[in-house]
């Protein structure tokens, strides 16, 4: 790796295996947890569960767009992952910081940004909660994309991590933030399946616990392998909430990259949170 990759190899992460939840896997509700879940098999196979191809269809132009209407040229990929939407703004031409908690997964975009378009990807292993630490400078936009924001399971850390991404955006600056849509899979009005976030065909994502305090995944894939992630389910307005209260002034949502999901529900909802100050919601 180049010397722009902050990665720590030495990590007692690097050397897992195998998810770690112990006797009581629907105990585990603590938002550190995450590190322990994005470690071997289901990193090696994030990818087919993302399926690369086709989430690039289905988004279209939608994260590309919404950023370059805002004359944004600077982006801090906040949960880069395997690196999916780093090489897509790497592709458009915006000026990159890939983040992740996960040293198992940035390792990972490290090699996608290669194999996808020779990308030498900048990464940083980051902790939300002390982003500023570990990541300097400004932004003109952080992203924070693949329902990632759902594994911080207090909401001191849900307040502090949004805070931070405030801090390192410009004056005018735009987070894009998503989830799934849990109000569904609370409510009953949906199974929790998503075809546009993760799209592989040869892998079965569905809940396998679910209740206000936690929702676990179990991931399926053809070779028989089976992982899981716990995840806090988040509610829509209690996010939008949130970023308001952290300071953002005009939030957008969209469910599914349009505006409106017609008479079904939309499997994921995108935040589009904007930092400029507006003095007419000052009163």
């Amino acid at each position: 790796m180049s010397e722009d990759v902050q990665v720590d190899s030495t990590s007692e992460f690097f050397r897992l295996h195998e998810q770690e939840f112990g006797d009581d896997p629907i105990a585990v509700r603590e938002s550190d947890h995450y590190a322990q879940e994005y470690v071997g098999g289901i990193v090696d196979k994030w990818d087919d569960l993302i399926d690369w191809q086709r989430r690039a269809e289905g988004e279209g132009r939608f994260f590309v767009d919404q950023l370059t209407s805002r004359g944004v040229t600077r982006v801090l990929d906040a949960a880069t992952g395997t690196g999916f939407h780093s090489v897509q703004l790497a592709e458009a031409g915006f000026d990159t910081i890939s983040a992740d908690g996960s040293p198992q997964m940035l390792a990972k975009a490290f090699r996608n940004g290669l194999e996808h378009g020779g990308h030498l990807l900048r990464l940083v292993h980051a902790d939300w909660r002390s982003l500023k630490r570990d990541v300097h400078g400004e932004f003109d936009a952080v992203i924070c994309l693949g329902n990632s924001f759902t594994h911080l399971f207090s909401e001191h850390d849900r307040r502090k991590a949004l805070a931070e991404f405030y801090s390192v955006l410009k004056h005018d600056g735009v987070l894009i933030i998503d989830q799934r849509n849990y109000d569904a899979l609370l409510d009953g009005k949906t199974t929790g399946k998503s075809t546009y976030y993760y799209c592989g065909e040869e892998v079965n994502a569905v809940p396998d616990h679910v209740d206000e305090g936690l929702a676990r995944y179990k991931y399926t894939f053809d070779d028989g392998g089976e992982y899981f992630l716990n995840m806090y389910p988040l509610r829509r307005d209690y996010l939008r909430g949130l970023l308001r209260d952290v300071g953002f002034q005009r939030i957008e949502t969209f469910g599914d990259f349009q505006e409106t999901a017609g008479d079904r529900e939309p499997d994921f909802y995108i935040h589009v949170a904007e930092k400029s100050y507006l003095a007419e919601l000052a009163d």
